[in-house]
C-alpha cells in the first residue's frame, strides 16, 4: 500500500521541485555582503539582493558539520567569490570545495 501512496504522489513532487528552480538575477540588481558572526568565534555571511536577503550563510558551505569560517577575511573571499557565481548566472549560488581552496580559506 504504501508503494502506490509514493508513486502517487511522485509527480506531485517532481512539480514542486521543478517549480522552484533558480531564476538568473537581472544585470541591474544590485549584490551586496555583510560579514556575520557564528557559533563558536567563527564567521559566515548574507548576501543580499538589491535590499533582501538572498542566502544567509553561517557555515562554511559544502563543508560537513556547523563550523564557520576561522576569520572575517576567509568569510569576505568566500562572499565576493559566490557574487561573482550569481553575477555570471548559470545556476544556485554555490561554491565548491576546490574553489574555496584555490581562495586558501580551507586547507589543501
Amino acid at each position: 500500500m504504501k508503494i502506490l501512496i509514493i508513486l502517487f504522489l511522485s509527480p506531485f513532487f517532481c512539480n514542486c521541485v521543478k517549480s522552484q528552480q533558480f531564476t538568473p538575477i537581472a544585470k541591474d540588481t544590485k549584490l551586496t555582503y555583510k560579514i556575520i558572526p557564528a557559533k563558536n568565534n567563527t564567521w559566515g555571511y548574507d548576501i543580499y539582493k538589491d535590499t533582501k536577503l538572498f542566502v544567509h550563510q553561517p557555515n562554511i558551505p559544502a563543508m560537513p558539520g556547523n563550523k564557520g569560517f576561522d576569520s572575517k577575511q576567509f568569510a569576505e573571499k568566500v562572499a565576493k567569490k559566490v557574487i561573482e557565481k550569481i553575477k555570471k548566472g548559470g545556476g544556485p549560488p554555490t561554491i565548491t570545495i576546490d574553489e574555496m581552496k584555490q581562495l586558501g580559506v580551507i586547507a589543501k
